[in-house]
């Protein structure tokens, strides 16, 4: 057991354990920035067709 705190505490003092969760978080957040652009562009393109297909049916 006491091996394991000393790996937790070697791990909690080294550079890697933060780094990792500031990638961690980055990464979140250019997945949120994408989905909502893609959601975006996923509605204005519908509106699109929508527009195309009702001057279609005039």
């Amino acid at each position: 057991m006491k091996n394991f705190a000393l790996k937790v505490g070697r791990f909690l003092k080294s550079e890697d354990g933060p780094t990792a969760v500031e990638y961690a978080v980055m990464l979140a957040l250019i997945i949120v920035v994408c989905l909502v652009a893609i959601q975006t562009v996923g509605q204005r393109a519908n509106e699109m067709f929508e527009d195309v297909g009702d001057a279609l049916t005039d």
